[in-house]
């Protein structure tokens, strides 16, 4: 049990631990770090001696003794995004399963000052490594001074950074989406776009703009805007107002979703007359009226792959060095939103 001096309660300790069950301290840190060379009976003996005695493992003593905090920081711009809330949920995981904690550090803005003020906490912070979610071109100029030693992988880059870079190959899921509908028969696709500060949203477009050009066909003007149903919506009514318009390629599910709306209102039939095509796959977009095609991103093994790539740095295992980004693949999901043009 825990014990009092001076009115001060004190945790209780390892040895503590071992007494009431039976066993070595060695045998208790050895259940406490998750090795598997215990029995199942000692394991549990152990595990509820911690638990009637209150005993946590203390990381930091743990830390002093390896060398590592078992901490994984994350910087993000965000978490408003659907693609960073899942990719953060998948990091947790990986990081948990390996029996290491976050630390998230979000930017305080967009600007170079945020990038630099996010990094500069990194000094101040007990991780062993980090993954950075990056959303924006800032971090190509901001003057930011990477912490000396720190292992690192980066999420949604340009892929010309030394450090090892993840992402969905945004570049397929855009040809993906384009030349379904041309393959459906429309004469081109017009598109909704990201924001201009975004990596994705750029490598969409590119990629949106170059399937159309091998394919012979005309390159419309670019909705510009967020990923946003706002954004979606605003464009929408100026596609729906135009009925030479009959394919449009969305740049994520939210931003479809306005365009859907708008052509609702406006009395253009999806898909009889206008068709949509979606970029995400979120977990609503077969709900949509009507059920969106889309390209399917998986943040999951994004997530994945950022924490075994990590890991394997801290461990002194890392994967093999490239300059070019590892990219997890996308896939088309075709529901009801597409179809053949309208006659004439």
């Amino acid at each position: 049990m825990t014990t009092e001096l001076s009115g001060v309660r004190r945790a209780p300790s390892m040895a503590a631990v071992a007494e009431a069950a039976g066993v070595s301290m060695q045998t208790v840190s050895r259940v406490a770090r998750g090795f598997d060379n215990v029995s199942p009976d000692t394991r549990d003996r152990v595990q509820r001696a911690m638990d009637e005695l209150g005993y946590r493992p203390n990381r930091a003593a743990r830390a002093l003794r390896s060398g590592r905090f078992r901490t994984i920081g994350v910087i993000m711009f965000t978490l408003a995004s659907f693609g960073n809330m899942r990719t953060l949920e998948a990091i947790a995981d990986a990081a948990g399963a390996a029996d290491f904690t976050i630390t998230l550090l979000p930017m305080a803005s967009r600007t170079e000052e945020g990038v630099r003020s996010a990094f500069s906490r990194l000094h101040e912070q007990a991780v062993d490594g980090v993954v950075i979610i990056i959303e924006s071109h800032i971090i190509d100029t901001a003057e930011v001074a990477l912490p000396d030693g720190v292992p690192m992988v980066v999420v949604d880059s340009t892929g010309t950074t030394q450090h090892p870079s993840i992402d969905t190959d945004q570049a397929e899921g855009a040809r993906l989406a384009t030349q379904h509908l041309l393959d459906l028969g429309h004469d081109t696709v017009w598109h909704v776009a990201g924001p201009v500060s975004s990596y994705s949203a750029a490598r969409r477009l590119a990629a949106w703009q170059d399937t159309l050009e091998r394919a012979g066909r005309v390159v419309p003007p670019v909705f510009h805007g967020g990923w946003t149903t706002s954004h979606g919506y605003e464009a929408g009514l100026a596609i729906a107002a135009r009925p030479d318009i009959t394919a449009v390629f969305a740049a994520n599910d939210q931003t479809a979703l306005g365009v859907l709306r708008a052509a609702h209102e406006s009395g253009r039939d999806v898909p009889g007359s206008l068709s949509v095509v979606g970029f995400d796959d979120s977990p609503e977009a077969d709900s949509f009226w009507p059920p969106l095609t889309t390209v399917h991103q998986s943040f999951d093994e994004v997530g994945r792959r950022a924490v075994r790539n990590l890991l394997g740095q801290i461990e002194g295992n890392p994967e093999p060095a490239s300059t070019v980004a590892d990219l997890v693949p996308t896939r088309l999901v075709v529901r009801a939103s597409t179809a053949v043009p309208p006659a004439g």
